[in-house]
């Protein structure tokens, strides 16, 4: 076994491995790029090297230092998590030239499944089946519309290179082909390397099951049972699950052999992924699955495979990689109880899913274990304090829950997420909590679509209860400050000398604006009238951020979360944040409505738009790519371009003004 291993990444997998190889002994080395150097990673490791600047190109792309790093701290062996360089052929030599070992496939491997129209072909030899679809070398638009054409609407492009959504179009109409595939080759481009793409007959109502597989330098290939990927959003997946709803033994077989197929005929080593299309539109069949790409690398939702297995994945990777053959066999593997993983990402639920940056002014989850198997497991590569930057995948956590059946399970990932407290960044926070209580997905009817056909369901925020609203009221007034020892004066917020009198506040849930006034009655008793409500308030108890409130004769319980100029307050609803208003804040600040800012710190990728053009709302002017995704801007009402303040190849701050539009003249 390895005595010192490196991991060439970064976040919430590389902590992942260092928790593993700590257990099993063996020493670690992290990399860290300049926005990374006080990253947990690099502090949970026994060395750290500094390889590069804040971006990917500058930092986690560059092997040479990475292999580097390596020699110079004596590691053994390469770990490269997900991402980056893990599913790079050219890196895996280069490791093994240097005298070092690759924790992962081999370089051949790698180079069959890489890219999808070959591994296609390739599954298509060993009788896998493929989805039908065009695979070729030609990239020309009229070619590959034509084919399109052939295949029939609708159909998928997808980037032959990499994977995670990223160049992934779906086209409807032959008339959006053009500037689906135009966008779809951008994407691939800037984050493959790759503009090359292939297309594929879309099922209409698919499902998204995939197989782990782990192999060995002995021959022998098992398959881990499936998990249920077909909650995604832009092609991304939201909450995983494993096993997969409605699956029945004769298909898990089909599926399973075939997955074990596919790994042999590239002799295959370490953990990999065997990704299928599924026709959910009716019970699942044997004859109802075709391959859709292979995964040489550990995958994200690894962990609800480990929870039903009791296996630790990286584990068996460090055992593989060392030359040991598999520790069991497909005949010792059964499959116990249910397991959930849902994706916390700063990210804008409510705007287009759009990745968010900021502070983590509070991180704080319910007790859990961490990259280990248990009822309840978080892992995470970040910590309170922590900076979400704009250089790489916004994922704040992992929440893993397993049971005994997927209702139990399913109620735990509810109870989970209820309790996570993030300040400081959007989240996706309470849009996970209303998937996760969805009815079609409690009742086990899933598929890809399921998320953009409920969207505005599970977007539409809990009501603010009066106890909430006085909560956040009372706490934005000081009156539930806990008291400090020896300083009386901390309780007497409100106090007058002269008689009672209210007190004036504004404060924003969202964008409605609400104005209060509250009058202190007597000690813990207040009146609060705010709206067409008048509430008599009295707190009954606290406890920390705990507070008991009563109105009416009705006590609840609530949280109180305080950070700057946001107040949330979480009750058994979910979380209600509430910014006090700013006193400085312009007037004018509504003209903004002729420009056109940018939703998040990103690099302008292409202009459609000069000065003096007219435009029509909704029609796309900037293309931005952040975090390795493209996002459109477009005209937010009919118009003409006053001025173009961006260029391409800019990159820009979240908020900066891109583009000023001027009313058309008639």
């Amino acid at each position: 076994m390895f005595r010192k291993i490196l991991i060439a990444n970064r976040g919430e997998i590389a902590c992942r491995v260092i928790a593993t190889a700590r257990r099993m002994g063996i020493a670690t080395v992290a990399v860290f790029s300049d926005a990374d150097r006080n990253a947990r990673h690099v502090a949970m490791a026994d060395e750290a090297v500094h390889i590069g600047g804040a971006t990917v190109a500058e930092s986690y792309l560059q092997g040479s230092r990475i292999i580097a790093a390596a020699q110079a701290t004596g590691a053994e062996a390469i770990h490269p998590g997900y991402g980056f360089l893990s599913e790079n052929p050219g890196f895996v030599e280069a490791v093994a030239a240097a005298g070092l070992a690759f924790i992962g496939p081999t370089a051949d491997a790698i180079r069959a499944m890489g890219l999808k129209d070959a591994a296609k072909a390739l599954m298509e030899g060993a009788g896998v089946p493929v989805v039908p679809g065009y695979y070729g070398a030609e990239q020309g638009m009229d070619f590959l519309a034509a084919r399109a054409a052939e295949i029939g609407w609708p159909v998928l492009i997808k980037a032959r290179a990499g994977g995670g959504g990223k160049g992934m179009r779906l086209v409807e109409r032959a008339e959006d082909f053009a500037e689906a595939l135009a966008s779809a080759q951008r994407e691939a481009q800037a984050a493959f390397g790759d503009p090359a793409c292939l297309i594929e007959k879309y099922v209409t109502r698919p499902r998204h099951i995939e197989i782990q597989v782990f192999g060995d330098a002995h021959g022998n290939v098992i398959h881990l049972f499936e998990r249920d990927c077909s909650l995604q959003r832009r092609h991304q997946k939201v909450i995983e699950e494993a096993p997969a709803p409605g699956m029945t033994p004769e298909m898990r077989a089909a599926m399973g052999a075939a997955a074990v197929e596919a790994a042999r005929a590239i002799g295959y080593r370490g953990a990999g992924t065997v990704e299928f299309i599924v026709d959910g539109s009716g019970p699942l069949r044997p004859d109802g699955f075709w391959f859709m790409e292979m995964n040489t690398r550990l995958q994200v939702e690894h962990p609800v495979s480990e929870a039903i297995t009791g296996l630790d994945f990286v584990e068996l990777q460090l055992r593989v990689a060392a030359g040991e053959p598999l520790p069991v066999a497909q005949e010792d593997l059964r499959i116990d109880g249910w397991a959930f993983e849902a994706r916390l990402y700063a990210e804008d639920a409510e705007n287009g899913f759009l990745p968010a940056t900021g502070r983590l002014d509070l991180l704080a989850f319910p007790p859990a274990a961490e990259f280990s198997r248990a009822a309840l497991r978080i892992d995470s590569g970040v910590r309170q304090g922590d900076e979400i930057s704009p250089f790489y995948d916004p994922m704040i956590a992992k929440v893993i829950v397993h049971g005994p059946t997927r209702a139990i399970a399913l109620s735990r990932l509810s109870a989970a997420l209820g309790q996570c407290r993030v300040q400081g960044s959007i989240t996706n926070l309470g849009f996970l909590s209303a998937l996760a209580g969805h009815d079609g997905f409690r009742r086990g009817e899933v598929d890809t679509g399921l998320i953009a056909r409920d969207l505005t369901a599970l977007l539409t925020r809990p009501a603010v209860g009066p106890h909430v609203a006085a909560a956040a009221v009372l706490s934005a007034l000081g009156f539930l400050a806990a008291p400090v020892p020896d300083d009386p004066w901390r309780g007497l917020a409100g106090w007058r000398h002269w008689p009672v009198d209210s007190l004036p506040l504004t404060l924003t849930h969202g964008t409605q604006e609400t104005r209060w006034r509250v009058t202190p009655q007597a000690a813990g008793r207040f009146l609060i009238a705010g709206g067409a409500a008048e509430l008599e308030v009295t707190v009954a108890a606290r406890d920390g951020e705990t507070i008991v409130l009563e109105l009416a004769g009705h006590r609840k319980r609530l949280e109180v979360i305080t950070t700057s100029r946001r107040i949330t307050i979480c009750d058994d609803s979910g979380c209600h944040s509430f910014d006090l208003s700013d006193p400085e804040r312009a007037e004018d600040a509504g003209e903004g409505g002729d420009g056109i800012t940018a939703p998040m710190p990103g690099l302008v990728t292409r202009l459609a738009a000069k000065a003096g053009q007219q435009v029509r709302k909704g029609e796309a002017l900037i293309v931005l790519e952040a975090m390795k995704m493209e996002h459109t801007l477009t005209a937010p009402r009919d118009g003409v371009v006053a001025e173009v303040l961006a260029a391409q190849g800019d990159q820009v701050a979240h908020g900066a003004l891109l583009l000023m539009l001027e009313a058309a003249d008639d």
